[in-house]
Order: structure tokens, then C-alpha cells, then sequence
């Protein structure tokens, strides 16, 4: 597994900002900012980025009034509230970074309870387009992820914030060997999807079984190493 492989996150902050604006009629960022406010995710970000926040909701703004559709507004804001999480996971502390993993694998298996196109489009919105996990999943998994978000951004800038060191790098490049091998024995050259997800076309449940194995098997490891093998893998998105 090389750094950048697929998180499989959807940003649900992002999912919100979008759904939103198919309830209101005649949205404005003070409306956004208050549909979003009790969203533990989005006040972080307004305390943290502001300038950030407000360019999300100029987007938002101008994506809504070019008569782009919900999804269209998920799929842009989404990769962009991604990126800002990513950052903040290389210096969250490692129980942190460990529950938000635990819950994002969380949602893609009830995603995939529900069918496994469901869950492809869920981990991989680029290739046939993404699903709305709000409209979809349970409430309170959804509150416990929001708050999952919120309480690792807070983490990542605290006082017990996280360095990488160049130990920590080795020891991951170091255990994401036995994983590829065990998975590769399993799947076999299928294990090409993980890092091709085009491919999965067609090949919907094995990709969503091959990205719950592998992030299964990293949760495995003791604390330290699964969180050290995290941000290592999500390092260069």
C-alpha cells in the first residue's frame, strides 16, 4: 500500500452543506451558517479556518445559484473539507485518529448493508458519482462521526497535538507489509483495486470488502502503529 491509497471518508459536513440548500428556498451564508450550526465539525472549522468556512460558502452560494444539483455541490465542497481533515489527522493524537478511522469503516459497512452500490459510490464518488449518506444512514451513527470529526480537529491543534517523526514512517512502511501480503493472498491481482478503483466497476462488493479488510487490519494493530500507519497512508492526499 503506498501513501495516497483511498481513506474511503465522506466529509459529512460537506454532505450537509449540499443537502441543505434543497430545503431552503432562498439560501444566504447567515441561513447556511445557522442550518450547519449545531454540526460539532462545522464549528470546529469556523474556529479554526474562517477564511476557509467562507469559501466553502461563497461555493456553496454560487454552485446553488448555477442550478447545480445536490450531488454536483457534495462531490466539490467534500474533497476540499477531506484535504483539511487529512492535515489535521498527522497531528491528532493517536486515539483520535484511531476513532476516526474506526467510524468512517463503520459507515462503509452500513453502507453496505444496504447494497453494495451503495457502498462503492460511497468510498469512491469519482468513479459513478456519490451517494448522500445522510439521507441513508442511521442518525446516531452519523451524530457519532460528526462528533468523531469535530473532537480530532480540536485534538490535531491541542496541547497534546502529535508529531510525526521519521520513526513512525518506518515502522508503518515497515507494518503495511504483512497486511499487503496477507490481503494479497486472499484476493489475489484483485488487490489492484484498492490503488485503481476505476477497475471496480462491475466489481462493486469486492472493492468495498478488499477497502473494509485492509483498514480492519490496520485498526488491528496496537494503537500506536495504527495510527502511525494512517497518517502515513493519507499523507500525500
Amino acid at each position: 500500500m503506498k501513501k495516497g491509497v483511498r481513506i474511503a471518508i465522506a466529509v459529512v459536513v460537506g454532505i450537509a452543506a449540499g443537502s441543505w440548500f434543497f430545503r431552503d428556498k432562498s439560501p444566504t451564508p447567515e441561513k447556511l451558517d445557522a442550518a450547519l450550526s449545531n454540526m460539532p465539525s462545522w464549528q470546529v472549522i469556523k474556529e479554526q479556518e474562517p477564511a476557509f468556512r467562507s469559501k466553502i460558502q461563497d461555493q456553496v452560494l454560487a454552485m446553488n445559484k448555477a442550478g447545480k444539483t445536490e450531488q454536483q455541490i457534495i462531490d466539490t465542497i467534500q474533497p476540499q473539507i477531506l484535504n483539511l481533515q487529512m492535515a489535521r489527522l498527522q497531528t491528532a493524537p493517536d486515539a483520535n485518529v484511531v476513532e476516526y478511522m474506526k467510524l468512517n469503516i463503520e459507515q462503509i459497512a452500513a453502507m453496505q448493508k444496504l447494497s453494495d452500490d451503495n457502498c462503492f459510490r460511497f468510498v469512491y464518488p469519482e468513479v459513478k458519482g456519490g451517494v448522500n449518506p445522510m439521507r441513508l444512514l442511521d442518525k446516531d451513527l452519523m451524530q457519532r462521526r460528526m462528533q468523531a470529526d469535530a473532537t480530532m480537529m480540536r485534538a490535531a491543534v491541542g496541547p497534546n497535538k502529535h508529531t510525526v517523526t521519521p520513526q513512525e514512517t518506518t515502522r508503518a512502511e515497515t507494518d503495511v507489509v504483512p497486511i499487503i501480503q496477507k490481503l494479497t493472498l486472499k484476493y489475489g491481482d484483485d488487490i489492484e483495486l484498492l490503488q485503481s478503483p476505476s477497475k471496480g466497476k462491475g466489481n462493486e462488493k469486492l472493492s468495498c470488502d478488499l477497502i473494509q479488510d485492509l483498514w480492519n487490519n490496520v485498526l488491528a494493530l496496537p494503537e500506536p502503529q495504527a495510527a502511525g500507519l494512517i497518517r502515513y497512508s493519507v499523507s500525500d492526499l
